[in-house]
């Protein structure tokens, strides 16, 4: 299995390594070079097994020659044995033909779980028959942030950074970031916007001497992994609701893009996936790039639903990828547009965007609205997030069941929940005492060279 960047002028990897190097050397973003397609009769087989063993089969045809297979289903193992369902990503209903499947089971209450936790096994692993020592730089909206650090805290051969936007995250987000003792844990807030923190961080990937001399690794939702881990929950979904006996819908309340993408992933494995509706909030560059054409970023507007609060949506490329015929020199031209402003879709590829996904997005209100509503027809707490993708996902009902992805605990977002309905959602109680832990944060300015000084001195003590 070989991996190839969206921008087609960096080498072909294989699964470890693109995984370790999480960016591509030409500043693109590694998919793979071919989509392996399970049968008809694979897929029903899932019907009945563990969440782990899904995983397992789903994943496993990516992986190469990386991991053995006993290896691997370890590793699967361990990184799901702290989630607080047996199901895992189990799914509760909403009305008619519409579900919630809760992903916030996880030990950051975040739908990021699945993947981080999973990549922590996989960087170990590789590190141990390596011997290599890496340092993790990120950059978090929210979610990513607290659980790569859950995922990598207290690792010998790991340093992880997390750029944060200072001021723009839930409280519970930050000091899940900011509390955890280990030394090799840094929480940085970054005074600017996350398209800021999510720049920087691209800024180090293509600072070739500073990549290479502190051993930088990505665990963003540009590193494959961290799709391919997400690609599992949408298969163990469908089929648990007949597929692949009947089709299924899914909604994903994105900012990234990079949660959607790994359901278009499984549609092009075979899983019959209806609609693929991509829910924005009020900052909707998706819904406004899907609708015109015109990928034009014009300021972050901050929300309720912070962790969609983005304008630059990095996964959007691959999308982008395979609409323009996997040209790799066309997506650098619409990137190196995007750097000077904006770019505008070619009437060819955005017909097959239109065609491959549905778009909708919520206001403030809407989504405020949203959270009220669905309390008090169902007593089911949403979060903001998981609120703009069930009023998108209300507007897409049909024949076939929709499945909107619940991405986060609504306690992650008390004071939202609190204003809407007049319930503040409690932390589970391993978390109890998460407002009494001491905090450890550094305020960086949004200057590459300051950031890359920080982690210099920080990695050498």
């Amino acid at each position: 299995m070989n991996y190839v960047s969206t921008r087609g002028a960096a080498p072909v990897l294989g699964f470890e390594a693109a995984m370790l190097a999480g960016l591509a050397r030409d500043g693109g973003l590694y998919v793979p070079e071919v989509v392996p397609v399970m049968s008809h009769a694979e897929i029903a087989a899932l019907a009945g097994v563990s969440y782990e063993e899904a995983a397992y089969r789903v994943m496993r045809p990516f992986l190469g020659e990386a991991f053995e297979q006993a290896e691997f289903r370890n590793l699967i193992g361990r990184a799901y044995e702290g989630f607080g369902h047996a199901a895992r990503a189990p799914l509760v209903q909403l009305g008619p033909n519409h579900f919630l499947m809760e992903l916030f089971h996880g030990p950051t209450l975040a739908f990021k779980d699945f993947a981080m936790q999973l990549i922590g096994q996989l960087f170990q692993a590789s590190l141990a028959r390596s011997g290599r020592r890496i340092t993790v730089v990120g950059a978090t909206s929210g979610d990513t942030g607290s659980a790569a650090i859950e995922a990598f805290r207290g690792l010998n051969n790991v340093d992880v950074f997390i750029l944060y936007p200072h001021g723009r995250v839930s409280e519970v987000q930050r000091r899940q970031m900011t509390t955890p003792k280990e030394d090799n844990v840094h929480a940085l807030a970054l005074h600017g916007t996350f398209d800021d923190c999510q720049a920087r961080v691209k800024d180090m990937f293509n600072d070739f001497a500073f990549r290479d001399a502190v051993g930088l690794a990505g665990v963003n939702s540009i590193n494959w992994a961290r799709v391919l881990a997400q690609v599992v929950y949408y298969f163990t979904a469908a089929v648990s609701l007949g597929a692949p006996h009947r089709k299924v819908s899914f909604t994903v309340p994105t900012g990234n893009f990079g949660d959607i993408f790994a359901g278009y992933i499984a549609r092009g494995m075979g899983l019959p996936i209806d609609k693929l509706v991509i829910a924005t909030n009020q900052n909707d560059i998706l819904y406004r790039a899907l609708t015109t054409g015109a990928y034009a970023p014009d300021g972050v507007k901050p929300s309720i639903s912070p962790s969609m609060d983005i304008q630059v949506s990095s996964n959007f490329e691959r999308a982008l990828y395979d609409a323009y015929g996997r040209d790799g020199s066309a997506v650098a031209q619409l990137m190196g547009e995007l750097a000077l402003g904006g770019f505008a879709i070619s009437q060819g590829a955005l017909e097959q965007l239109q065609q491959t996904f549905a778009s909708g997005r919520a206001s403030e209100a809407e989504t405020e609205f949203t959270i009220e509503r669905i309390y008090y027809a169902t007593g089911v707490l949403i979060c903001p997030h998981t609120a703009v993708g069930v009023k998108v996902a209300e507007e897409h009902l049909g024949a076939v069941p929709m499945v909107t992805l619940a991405t986060a605990h609504p306690a992650k977002f008390p004071d939202a929940v609190a204003a809407a309905v007049g319930v503040q959602p409690a932390l589970p109680q391993r978390m109890a005492d998460l407002f009494d832990r001491p905090e450890r944060v550094t305020e960086v300015p949004n200057d590459l060279g300051a950031i890359e000084t920080l982690i210099r001195e920080r990695i050498a003590r």
